[in-house]
């Protein structure tokens, strides 16, 4: 759990306890980090975890300043892998407008376990001052309604990165970017890289400004954009899909394989990303530099792929892919920045399979959703099937949506609903 405060000589404290005990209990392994950057005023963010929760339950905790409570809160702890549970995924969703707002009204109202971002998650440029303005006042706000909702307070988020939250990493211009590593605590188990590498590219500006980041982003930087945790009964990769990052590298094709293949009491593996590799779109549609991974993700039998960065709804018929090569690079003329790949290859696909009768898929289905607030992407194509890859059996760009993934077992239940809460799609899937 994190929280923020001034700098300041207060003491902090968090506390926790399973919903009916009478005791409270210290929260533990609590740490703070100061981040001092140029232009925001100086701040904390405190860290602490709770060890002893019941699986699947509601617990309450409380945060204290110099020993008075100013905080208290009820929770949902992580579930176990015996327990049925609920995710709500979608991408693009810090734009702080009001399609954002009611989106997230939407999930709140779901009442999901879990969410899980796949990227962008604050606009346009992943700035500490975005998250101030556009990403906290909308999924932490006190009460629920059209303008957004308290989740980040009550249940567990994952994220992966998008261009708007990386890409940005001139610290001169920007000094408060990069803002993912100072307010995000995820799994430090990824490849572990250093700038200039196949990881990340190298930070620019004075080196006061780089020094300040690197104090407030500790050891998430570069490592916490590639990850993996266990959820229920679910494995979750999580990937960072940017341009800069070269997925033919054998480090980080070996960490995904041995990762997911280490993934042997899950029943379900799900990955996260930003980038989609199998879409329609028009919009974007050169950008499928994650296809040079559809080979490793179907060795490790990943079931589901979500993504964003297309603002719209996509689902494919479950598929197999072959890439010819490793791609034809493409970059912007002036900077000679790496903007994606188009990679050619064979794909098979299982049309059996309809997510009713027939349950059981043979490949990975791709699911874009990234009509989670921005402007909708290419909205003429819903209705023109003719503009689809041979791959795609569903796209909706019409309304703005989010997907929710109901799990129980070996079963599994995905809805698609719109802004209105109404059902676009649904697929089931069983082992």
């Amino acid at each position: 759990m994190l929280w923020h405060a001034p700098v300041s000589n207060d003491s902090w404290l968090a506390e926790y306890k399973n919903n009916g005990e009478p005791d409270w209990k210290k929260g533990e392994n609590q740490t703070s980090s100061i981040i001092a950057i140029k232009g925001i005023a100086p701040f904390n963010v405190y860290s602490t975890t709770f060890t002893l929760l019941k699986p699947g339950t509601t617990f309450q905790y409380r945060i204290s300043k110099n020993g008075q409570v100013i905080f208290t809160c009820d929770a949902k702890s992580l579930k176990s892998p015996e327990q049925s549970y609920r995710i709500a995924i979608s991408g693009d969703m810090g734009a702080g407008n009001s399609t954002s707002k009611k989106i997230a009204y939407e999930i709140y109202k779901a009442k999901p376990d879990m969410v899980a971002v796949a990227g962008d998650i604050v606009y346009n440029r992943g700035l500490v001052s975005e998250y101030t303005t556009k990403f906290w006042p909308v999924y932490n706000k006190d009460d629920a309604d059209t303008l957004g909702a308290p989740l980040l307070r009550s249940i567990p988020f994952a994220a992966a990165v998008g261009n708007h939250d990386a890409l940005t990493r001139d610290l001169d211009r920007y000094p408060d970017a990069l803002a993912y590593y100072h307010f995000w605590d995820q799994p430090l188990n990824g490849p572990d890289g250093k700038e200039g590498g196949a990881l990340v590219p190298v930070l620019l500006g004075p080196d006061a400004n780089k020094k300040a980041f690197y104090e407030g982003a500790g050891s998430k930087y570069p490592r916490m954009t590639n990850f993996s945790f266990d959820y229920g009964n679910a494995h979750w990769t999580v990937i960072d899909s940017d341009p800069y990052v070269d997925w033919t590298d054998s480090t980080l094709r070996d960490w995904l394989a041995k990762d997911l293949a280490a993934a042997t009491n899950a029943t379900w593996r799900f990955v996260l990303y930003h980038h989609p590799c199998f879409s329609s779109s028009r919009a974007h549609y050169e950008q499928q530099q994650m296809r040079l991974i559809a080979p490793v993700l179907e060795k490790g039998k990943v079931d589901i792929v979500f993504a964003g960065h297309v603002h719209n709804y996509q689902r494919t018929y479950p598929l197999t892919f072959i890439p010819d090569n490793v791609g034809i690079q493409l970059v912007a003329g002036a900077t000679n920045t790496r903007i994606g790949k188009t990679v050619n290859g064979r794909w098979t696909l299982d049309k059996n399979f309809n997510g009713k009768k027939n349950t059981k898929p043979n490949g990975v289905i791709y699911i874009v959703t990234g009509a989670g607030g921005q402007g909708l992407y290419n909205p003429e194509q819903t209705g023109d099937k003719d503009s689809w890859q041979k791959f795609t059996k569903k796209f909706e760009s019409t309304v703005h949506s989010f997907t929710v993934m109901d799990v129980d077992g070996a079963t599994l239940v995905l809805r698609q609903l719109d802004i209105n809460g109404k059902e676009v799609d649904q697929v089931k899937i069983t082992k």
